[in-house]
């Protein structure tokens, strides 16, 4: 789905008008009219609104363009309800809800990180521990989070 379609599709599940929207979010019923037809985008700080007012992330806003990715575990984020919050409810699209939770970080190390991987995720080929840790520090170092 395009952005246009997504935010017509929020706005009638949830039986808004247009100028309702509008109201909702400090713009014209003209500028969601836009929107809706594909003219024009909401800009960032709208869409941060449009996110709190429907309850979804910005990546669902767009259309979903992109796969998020946990950038402290590595997990794919396919679903809104996986994406970590803040403290004032907003979403944080760099995280999952296991490794942030109420601003702040489960995992206040990279070795806690791995501990767990290590630990509660399967290992069919039966390698040594040592080396699903070597395996698994090497992923998690790519990630924004524990890059050095």
């Amino acid at each position: 789905m395009e952005t246009a379609s997504v935010l017509k599709h929020l706005r009638e599940a949830r039986h808004l008008t247009q100028e309702e929207l509008a109201d909702r979010v400090h713009v014209t019923r003209q500028a969601v009219s836009r929107w809706e037809q594909g003219e024009t985008q909401p800009s960032t700080d709208t869409l941060r609104l449009l996110s709190r007012e429907f309850n979804v992330s910005v990546n669902t806003l767009l259309g979903s363009p992109r796969t998020l990715i946990c950038q402290c575990c590595g997990m794919p984020l396919t679903e809104d309800g996986m994406i970590s919050r803040e403290k004032d409810g907003s979403f944080n699209e760099d995280y999952c809800t296991w490794c942030y939770t109420g601003s702040a970080f489960v995992y206040p190390t990279k070795d806690s990180l791995l501990d767990f991987l290590v630990a509660n995720i399967p290992d069919p080929e039966g390698l040594p521990e040592a080396e699903r840790r070597r395996r698994y520090d090497g992923y998690l170092s790519q990630l924004k989070h524990w890059k050095t």
